[in-house]
């Protein structure tokens, strides 16, 4: 089987896109640039697609790794028959190859060792043969120094048998397929442990019984976060009785005392061997899907996060809110450089209220401030009233914001390099103002794992995690585009073919030489090279540059395109860009180049009709219920706006305006059944719920989406 055909048994897609696309990913062509301009040749496949495909060819080629490595193991061995490793060969399933290896993995020495060594192996093969029904008899010829007595040596043939049976592919593969049916995941309370007040949160799972293929992911990682906490055992296993007949049903073909020892053997081959090795596979497997299941709801919480609406550069201030120790208030020019910073306290148990007024009045007029951030975090709410009683001398937009993260930034080396005579209170406040004018640019400073979206992060296979989470910011970042000249170096890492060394060296010559007037003195950027250059190039943007279409999504390959449409049409480049009547004459065929076909200059002509264009929404002012300050002010019945600030497999968290988020579960939702929640909400949504139960003690709010 080739690497083609291997992926086209788990995707719909032609085999000349898989080549093109493979071949691409060869030449270490990134994801996004695949995508965006090389539609001709991978036959319009999107960045998921490709990623599907990058995936599986890891997936044939470590499978083939590992084929050669078991190969090589079996034949070290003098255990390579022609049959075997005709199987091996032809096999492209990662279990049937364990199985196929098993007999030869290298382990602890087992029972069926030492019965081999008494010589016992002929004697269990005549017991397997199911022929002879004088077993004592039998067993008596292979009595020795080491065997000194009857019950012994069949013992030793029963610890060889089982292995045999352990070892058997067909026993194996159909018990597999049993317990992906009917296997059930068991959990039950450490009884030492089940009064502890961290266990109540697991209180659930004390008596739980479910099909392990039906658990949801978010149950089946809430039960192995328990156990790993001490506070449940969990379980996963078949009727015995039904394991058990059917291994006797293949095993067993006479009724004879050959068969009674077989079925000895049986019993203990499945729960000393099988029944552990096929009972943790099966957990594996379902850990596995869980696992995927939460890192793509990060995923795509993440990617949502990260393209939430911007204001856009604007000075802004922002304001760390606090009681005792003060509201942290920095202000920041357009682009996000500190220009002030100080600490007031409006709140108690100071109360100084009207210097705070008259301070942040002055500040709004001395630095000429457009909008205010708050963080969502203690205060919040009264920070807002508060800000909202002052008589400013023009309007100015208030914006609550989301600060999951920022004490983690502040602490951060990107932090102190960037503010190293700061404290992290000043810093924490300028990520709260940077984050409501760009999100993405603010956010890619933080590890997506503190950002506070998704599902038990911490539980799924942290390697996976990461590199899904990777993938996701480098398709939001390369989507949105970014400025060269104010991206920091956290935001060019994520640049296609750029990376974080590469970004450190744009940073620095940025530093030396000044702004970039175009795209091509990237290539002025030390270790900056042609191939890094052309994943790069159309990914930045070069505002007032010479070029005017260094500003846009065009690709620098295809400049000659577009101004060959300019010259055919009588006009001058810049002419022609966001010019719609003079771009609907433009036949696309007539500019089809070997690298850039139809749909690339169909591309380009879109991209000539809005140049450089922003796909997030602007940001919105949002209102709260002036009248909900916190969880005590709740009751059952209430009507409240609220915003969706986490996505789960089993529901959303609105903010409410309160410390609490409310949980509205999945039934919840809509009328009807809902199967997926992101096809109903997205994080940052403006909803409107209704209170169904308020858990003061707990500290748990649910809420309904069904008015």
């Amino acid at each position: 089987m080739t690497t083609v055909e291997f992926i086209q048994k788990q995707l719909s897609i032609s085999e000349k896109s898989i080549n093109n696309t493979l071949q691409l990913l060869a030449e270490d062509c990134t994801i996004p640039f695949i995508s965006r301009y090389r539609k001709d040749k991978t036959g319009n496949l999107d960045e998921v697609q490709i990623e599907q495909i990058s995936k599986i060819s890891k997936q044939f080629e470590e499978i083939v790794k590992r084929k050669e490595s078991i190969l090589k193991s079996i034949e070290e061995q003098n255990g390579l028959s022609p049959e075997l490793q005709q199987r091996i060969e032809e096999s492209f399933d990662i279990q049937e190859l364990e199985d196929l290896y098993l007999p030869f993995k290298k382990r602890r020495k087992t029972k069926a060792d030492t019965a081999k060594e008494k010589g016992l192996e002929p004697l269990a093969k005549i017991i397997m043969s199911q022929k002879n029904n004088d077993i004592m008899f039998l067993a008596s010829k292979y009595l020795n120094k080491e065997v000194s007595s009857e019950e012994e040596a069949l013992q030793g043939a029963r610890d060889i048998m089982a292995e045999w049976i352990n070892e058997n592919m067909y026993v194996r593969k159909n018990l597999r397929h049993l317990f992906q049916r009917q296997a059930l995941i068991t959990s039950k309370v450490v009884k030492a442990k089940k009064e502890e007040e961290e266990a109540q949160k697991f209180s659930q799972y004390f008596d739980w019984e479910e099909n392990l293929s039906r658990t949801p992911s978010h149950r089946l990682l809430a039960m192995l976060r328990a156990e790993a906490e001490g506070f449940v055992k969990t379980n996963v296993g078949v009727d015995k009785e039904e394991a058990i007949g059917f291994i006797e049903k293949a095993i067993i073909k006479s009724n004879n005392e050959s068969s009674e020892q077989i079925a000895l053997a049986i019993q203990d081959s499945y729960k000393r061997l099988l029944e552990p090795a096929i009972s943790n596979e099966a957990l594996q497997e379902a850990k596995e899907k869980a696992d995927q299941k939460a890192i793509e709801i990060f995923s795509e919480n993440l990617g949502q996060l990260l393209l939430a609406p911007p204001l856009g550069e604007k000075r802004i201030l922002a304001i760390d809110p606090g009681y005792r120790s003060g509201c942290k208030i920095v202000c920041l020019d357009e682009k996000g450089d500190l220009l002030h910073n100080e600490t007031l306290y409006p709140h108690a148990p100071q109360n100084e209220t009207g210097m705070a007024m008259k301070k942040i009045r002055s500040m709004v007029n001395a630095y000429n401030i457009e909008a205010i951030s708050i963080g969502n975090g203690t205060a919040s709410r009264e920070t807002e009233f508060f800000i909202k009683k002052i008589a400013f001398d023009k309007p100015l937009q208030v914006f609550v914001v989301s600060e999951a993260g920022a004490s983690v930034y502040s602490a951060s080396k990107i932090a102190r390099e960037e503010f190293p005579t700061y404290d992290v209170t000043v810093r924490g406040a300028v990520s709260i103002g940077r984050r409501l004018s760009d999100p993405l640019a603010e956010l890619v400073k933080i590890d997506p794992k503190s950002i506070g979206v998704g599902q038990y992060q911490h539980d799924v296979d942290q390697t996976r995690l990461k590199s899904e989470l990777d993938s996701t910011v480098m398709k939001c970042v390369n989507s949105v585009g970014i400025n060269l000249n104010t991206a920091s170096k956290s935001l060019l890492s994520y640049v296609s073919g750029i990376g974080e060394k590469m970004a450190e060296n744009i940073v620095s010559y940025r530093a030396e030489n000044g702004a970039f007037e175009d795209r091509k003195q990237l290539k002025k950027v030390p270790r900056l090279g042609d191939k890094a250059f052309q994943q790069a190039a159309a990914f930045v943007r070069i505002s007032n540059a010479k070029n005017p279409l260094d500003n846009s999504a065009v690709h620098p390959e295809a400049y000659g395109i577009v101004e060959k449409m300019a010259k055919d049409l009588g006009i001058k480049t810049d002419e022609l860009i966001a010019n719609k009547e003079k771009i609907a004459l433009v036949k696309p065929e007539t500019y089809i180049t070997d690298e850039i076909g139809i749909l690339g200059v169909k591309d380009i002509l879109k991209e000539l009709e809005k140049p450089g264009l922003d796909p997030r929404k602007a940001a919105k002012v949002f209102e709260f219920d002036p009248n909900v300050k916190s969880i005590r002010d709740l009751k059952t019945g209430m009507i409240l706006p609220g915003i969706v600030n986490n996505i789960t497999a089993f529901g959303c968290f609105v903010d409410l305006g309160i410390k609490e988020s409310g949980l509205v579960h999945i039934s919840q939702l809509k009328e009807g059944f809902v199967s997926d929640v992101n096809e109903v909400v997205k994080l940052h949504q403006h909803v409107r719920v209704k209170v169904t139960e308020v858990d003061e003690a707990r500290k748990r709010v649910q809420l309904s989406m069904i008015l």
